[in-house]
């Protein structure tokens, strides 16, 4: 028996969907129409558009994502970490006939109050690719996910990604710099530097100050900015992994290199899988299963 499904992947600012027979991949499209962007639309019209033509009443659709937060087309509640894997394909919230978004997760104690949406799928899909005891997603928000061959236990989230985004483009920092490039010595540089002082607070000024007397390219600040704060958040989580424990990295092609490189120089080896490749495993497992 041949099973035929739809898989989404709905964040904020957009979607992406994916018709599936068994793992085959039939058809993909893409549309800006993210949660926040749906311009008055409901997100049933933004559905049947994004997949007209892929659906009858007998395929199921699953989405992951933003389409399941308190901003999205229904709320579908987080699982409390520690959770098994099996559990988030099984507490799926519905929004239709056969149309399931899939839960987030969320740790909520003194020390840690943390939550994760659509990454909880990557996870899926990279723990059956590269089985690992920490997985480090990179991102806006970047997770640090501990978990085994069954539990996610624990989780937390680095606003790496962001925190570069708004000094480069709204703060002092980038104030007034020219077009910037790929410059692989000042992430190096950089990377260097916040791996020997992770407490970025008092650098971040430094930045500007040295591409103002001319110790830094104007060109190459935003590649300088990123090694400094990879190389902040790769030591200050350093406690967050055991020296025994195998370490997988989810994400992108260029944000995989200069990780790789960032935990190269503390002298860890990582696997890595692609994030894509990695939540279409995910979403599919899930997808699959409520199809049969």
């Amino acid at each position: 028996m041949t099973s035929r499904y739809i898989a989404i992947d709905w964040g904020s600012t957009n979607l992406r969907a994916w018709l599936y027979q068994d793992d085959r991949c039939l058809d993909s499209r893409q549309s800006e129409a993210g949660v926040t962007r749906l311009n008055g639309k409901s997100p049933e019209a933004v559905l049947a558009e994004v997949t007209a033509g892929w659906r009858d009443s007998a395929t199921p659709v699953v989405m992951a994502g933003m389409v399941g937060s308190n901003v999205g087309w229904k709320i579908a509640p987080y699982l409390s970490v520690p959770a098994h894997f099996s559990a988030i394909g099984e507490q799926l919230t519905s929004v239709g006939d056969k149309m399931l978004i899939i839960p987030g997760l969320c740790v909520s104690r003194d020390d840690n109050h943390n939550v994760m949406r659509g990454e909880e799928t990557q996870l899926l899909g990279a723990r059956s690719l590269s089985p690992s005891s920490v997985y480090v997603m990179p991102g806006t928000h970047c997770k640090w996910v501990q978990a085994d061959g069954e539990q996610i236990h624990d989780f937390r989230t680095v606003m790496t990604g962001e925190l570069h985004h708004l000094l480069l483009n709204h703060s002092l920092v980038g104030a007034g710099l020219p077009e910037q490039k790929t410059a692989p010595d000042a992430f190096t540089a950089g990377l260097e530097r916040g791996l020997a002082s992770p407490a970025v607070l008092p650098q971040l000024f430094e930045v500007r100050a040295s591409h103002v007397l001319g110790n830094l390219p104007r060109e190459e600040v935003s590649e300088f900015l990123s090694g400094l704060l990879i190389g902040a958040e790769v030591a200050s989580m350093r406690d967050f992994i055991a020296s025994e424990q195998a370490i997988t990295i989810v994400a992108g092609s260029s944000l995989t290199t200069r990780y790789q490189q960032a935990f190269s120089a503390i002298g860890r080896k990582v696997a890595t899988v692609a994030g894509d490749t990695a939540f279409q495993a995910g979403i599919r497992s899930i997808a699959h299963a409520v199809a049969n």
